[in-house]
């Protein structure tokens, strides 16, 4: 399978969601039987002994250089999945660049840059298979920032001669929050269509169907079933809003594994909660 990967601005979730990925191994006893993750390399497996304390304490990573002058100098993390399918099995390869969540932004304006210049080179060259695309907010005015954004990154897709074999997996990352969590079952409708309909529209018009999906992902969960409350406590920290469990017992993340799925075979699964 091809590879994947990760892009989307500051505080949308990607290094959380990542600890979560890699925290799965050292969670056998509750991991769903339908997938396992396997860490690959050992920028991950720093990330996999971290995970924990990120995940159930609201640690941080060292923040990410943004004056690093070369992509070599940014984390890599490399993960295996196989997903389950009756008596048959898919590997999905995943390598997500550590990228500061300021070169996303950036699209909207452009920027000198080479840091930038080499991010879209690797994000957009031929071996890659999709790009999942976490985007989080929908206050006034994000929209269309949003908007202006990925018609700068469709752009780039253009240029690379990406624009009609890659896929895009949209993502509204941090759906447990109360407004979001009903409309998960039906992300492209209930969530994209009421919070980020001209995003949705700057991508419906240039990028084939076949290739666009949207969808729903929460790395905290909720408290339950009948508790539908975030499982998810924020405080403030040095490095600004800090996120952890509520009740780790309780730890049951929503939609890790299904975008990856479908960016890496086209085809999508129903039975991950």
């Amino acid at each position: 399978m091809g590879n994947i990967r990760v892009i989307g601005p500051r505080s949308s979730g990607k290094t959380t969601y990542l600890a979560a990925l890699a925290y799965q191994p050292a969670r056998n006893h509750h991991q769903n039987q339908n997938f396992q993750v396997h860490t690959l390399n050992d920028d991950t497996k720093q990330l996999a002994e971290k995970a924990e304390n990120i995940i159930m304490e609201g640690a941080s990573l060292e923040p990410t250089n943004n004056y690093v002058t070369t992509i070599d100098d940014l984390r890599v993390y490399s993960f295996q999945i196989e997903v389950k399918k009756g008596f048959s099995q898919d590997k999905i390869n995943l390598v997500v660049r550590d990228y500061p969540g300021e070169i996303f932004e950036e699209l909207e304006h452009g920027s000198s840059n080479p840091l930038h210049q080499e991010f879209m080179d690797e994000c957009l060259a031929k071996d890659v298979t999709g790009c999942l695309i976490l985007l989080t907010e929908w206050k006034q005015g994000t929209d269309r920032t949003y908007s202006r954004v990925l018609k700068r990154f469709i752009d780039q897709m253009d240029k690379h001669e990406r624009s009609q074999d890659l896929r895009l997996a949209v993502v509204m990352s941090k759906c447990e929050r109360g407004e979001l969590w009903p409309g998960r079952l039906d992300p492209e409708i209930d969530l994209f269509d009421v919070h980020l309909p001209e995003t949705k529209k700057t991508l419906q018009d240039a990028i084939p169907s076949k290739n666009l999906n949207f969808y729903a992902l929460s790395t905290f969960g909720v408290l339950g079933r009948n508790n539908p409350r975030p499982n998810r406590v924020e405080e403030m920290g040095a490095d600004g809003k800090n996120s952890f469990l509520r009740e780790t017992n309780r730890w049951r993340p929503y939609g890790l594994i299904s975008p990856l799925y479908w960016l890496s075979t086209g085809k999508r699964i129903k039975y991950e909660s």
